[in-house]
């Protein structure tokens, strides 16, 4: 028995409206890891709904610099900046992401915070930059990010060993490049997007996106041999048979469980 968790704070594409934007919240018995932000700031309502407390948040991760990604995270950064001056945030806060999108979240926030806000970036509200290949540790996770090698914009995802042995990876929002073999192979877990069925490819156009479906997800966790796929990621029209029809779709190549979450729903990562 394990403490993983996962807990999926938001599941749709960039021009969702009636889901939240895909980010989630990786758990363990020692560490917290807040990956994405969603484009708003629906990510406060979406964490208090979860009873996730900002204040025990310190570390997160960006994917990319997409709207649907970073610009929640001014609201995070903001409002654990508000909490510091309130003296109700303990310790500091750190972002990890490529150059590319610090530089994006570096930037609206000097441009949009108050003096005295921008004032703690550096001090007490960091913005680490991490390269291809680095590693770095939040509590008892030690994180792997690697270049997903996007066509569309710089994107980073990640693997981890979480307690247990567990495996488990992040391919960011776009399909996998073979490249990056090595990190999700024989994974325990892997998070990929969905961005519709294959039946409804015609409809939804995954591929004029560089995006992928269901179907494809299924096929590709069967060739990499991983034991669990979970989709996000995906279009908000057919929410009510989402869970469903992803699942039936991705079984049709793969072998192992699939899961397909809601917003606020939490996994447990065995």
């Amino acid at each position: 028995m394990n403490d993983n968790k996962l807990v999926m704070l938001g599941t749709g594409n960039a021009i969702a409206t009636k889901c939240y934007n895909t980010c989630f919240v990786l758990k363990t018995a020692g560490a917290m890891l807040l990956v994405d932000a969603g484009g708003g700031n629906g990510i406060l309502s979406q964490l208090e709904k979860a009873r996730i407390a900002l204040t025990d948040i310190h570390d997160m991760f960006i994917t990319h610099a997409h709207t649907d990604h970073v610009l929640g995270a001014v609201w995070v950064v903001r409002m654990i900046i508000h909490r510091m001056k309130s003296g109700l945030y303990a310790g500091d806060f750190t972002v990890y992401s490529h150059d590319k999108a610090l530089y994006v979240l570096d930037w609206i926030c000097r441009m949009t915070l108050s003096e005295k806000d921008r004032s703690f970036l550096g001090k007490r509200v960091f913005f680490r930059e991490v390269k291809d290949r680095d590693t770095f540790c939040v509590g008892d996770m030690e994180i792997q990010c690697f270049d997903i090698l996007s066509t569309k914009e710089k994107q980073f995802g990640f693997w981890t060993l979480l307690p247990g042995d567990i495996r488990l990876v992040c391919l960011g929002d776009e399909p996998y490049n073979e490249t990056n073999r090595r990190y999700v192979e024989n994974a325990d877990w892997l998070l990929c997007e969905a961005f519709c069925l294959y039946r409804d490819r015609d409809i939804f156009k995954p591929y004029e996106k560089h995006h992928s479906t269901a179907l494809e997800a299924g096929r590709l966790a069967e060739g990499l041999q991983v034991k669990n796929l979970l989709l996000y990621h995906t279009e908000d029209k057919n929410l009510e048979t989402r869970k469903a029809c992803y699942r039936d779709e991705a079984l049709m190549h793969f072998g192992g469980s699939v899961f397909v979450p809601d917003d606020l729903e939490t996994v447990e990562i065995s």
